[in-house]
């Protein structure tokens, strides 16, 4: 491992038991859903993970998240093995390696008030300091939802989509992460409202030397917002590279494939 690698997953491996066990045909059965994936995550880097859905690209951020036990291999930060699933050992691995989901609208308790969610956040990681509505004004401008008291004692069902994935993108910053793992965080928002949302994802990035891991379907915004992209297939990574030379020159099968089945402003209808 290089010494500037943040959060390493070294060949994952991850199986789900399928069926009910129940007569011929509730027979069970294992899916291997993750197979023998390794990845690195830099400092104000970002990996893309790209691929159709069911490829496993989501899988792989829930157990690098460690929201999912690992069947197995092995995940590092900073260089040691971690296995923190539970109690404070969990806490201290979130304050490090923090999570944006895909659905803005489901990631937020809708009986939570913004200043609940940034609050709670802030307290669990010992970020409140002496004022914690203060810190979460802070948190509010970072995101760019200003002014910020008008955000605070909202309710998630009195936001857009575009503003309640701001408030996760906050929520996150609470923890002070050095990595986030952005499960499609634009894929649910309007088209209108996509690059704003990415390129405020590339001034986090920037500000704080974040490593981030960035799943899409979209291979241009892994072209234009990743330093490195991994195709991902059937749970297994078949092609890795930089960016820009994967998507122009892809070597792979599908990753021919999935170009080829990418919108394309530039080509002409017959």
């Amino acid at each position: 491992m290089n010494d500037d690698v943040i959060l390493e997953a070294r060949n994952l491996v991850k199986e789900f038991r399928t069926g009910t066990g129940v007569g011929p045909r509730g027979a069970a059965r294992t899916f291997r859903a993750v197979d023998d994936v390794s990845l690195e995550l830099r400092p104000g880097k970002v990996t893309a993970l790209v691929g159709q859905s069911g490829s496993g690209k989501s899988t792989v951020a829930r157990l690098m998240a460690q929201l999912y036990p690992l069947t197995s291999g092995e995940i590092r930060l900073d260089g040691q093995p971690t296995a923190a699933t539970r109690g404070r050992a969990f806490t201290r691995y979130c304050g490090s390696v923090q999570m944006i989901l895909q659905d803005p609208f489901s990631s937020l308790n809708p009986l939570h008030r913004v200043s609940h969610v940034l609050g709670r956040a802030l307290r669990i990681h010992g970020n409140a300091g002496a004022d914690v509505t203060e810190a979460s004004l802070r948190l509010l401008e970072r995101v760019n939802l200003t002014p910020p008291e008008r955000y605070l004692d909202r309710f998630p069902h009195e936001l857009s989509g575009g503003e309640r994935q701001r408030v996760s993108f906050a929520r996150a910053l609470a923890a002070t992460p050095r990595v986030l793992l952005a499960d499609e965080p634009v894929s649910m928002l309007d088209v209108t409202i996509r690059k704003e949302m990415l390129d405020l994802l590339d001034r986090l990035r920037r500000e704080s030397q974040l490593a981030v891991l960035y799943i899409t379907h979209d291979l241009g915004s892994a072209e234009a917002y990743s330093d490195e992209t991994l195709v991902m297939y059937r749970g297994k990574v078949v092609e890795r590279g930089s960016s820009r030379a994967l998507i122009s020159d892809p070597q792979h099968e599908y990753t021919q494939r999935l170009l080829a089945a990418a919108p394309d402003p530039r080509r002409r209808l017959p």
